[in-house]
């Protein structure tokens, strides 16, 4: 009599287990979890057009290597606040080691020549200075999906 229980709890689970599966693998893409990232930094307004126009024609190899670091959903915004330029940017990080990520993103040669060109435009602000850095990270106070 058990054996006969059993083998449907077993069917039960099994037929569980592999649409589980199939739909985990339908959602390839979809990362279980996101991490929002935004930081800002000022732009030198002599720079200004150079700047849009470098990123209006982004290298192709550093649009891959952003992708291959787990980055998805990036953008820069710009504003002018009292004659002064601040950029905005915000990103998604779906991978699982941010900083392994940011080191392999660092040590590629193409974004290296990339940050060569986009670095003397911007103006960290005195916080980001300090520590030598370009960009501020930024505190996220509100999301809603």
């Amino acid at each position: 009599m058990p054996s006969k229980i059993f083998f449907p709890v077993r069917l039960f689970v099994l037929l569980h287990t592999i649409t589980f599966l199939a739909v985990g693998c339908g959602r390839q893409g979809k990362p279980e979890s996101v991490r929002r990232y935004a930081s800002i930094t000022g732009l030198k307004t002599d720079r200004l057009g150079y700047y849009k126009k470098l990123h209006a024609q982004a290298w192709p190899s550093v649009l891959q290597k952003i992708k291959e670091c787990h980055i998805r959903n990036y953008s820069i915004f710009l504003k002018e606040v009292n004659g002064q330029h601040y950029l905005f940017s915000y990103f998604e990080y779906t991978g699982t080691d941010f900083s392994a990520d940011m080191k392999r993103m660092a040590s590629d040669p193409e974004t290296q020549r990339w940050w060569k060109e986009t670095d003397p435009c911007q103006m960290p602000l005195p916080e980001a200075h300090a520590k030598g850095v370009i960009w501020s990270d930024m505190e996220e106070v509100f999301h809603t999906d």
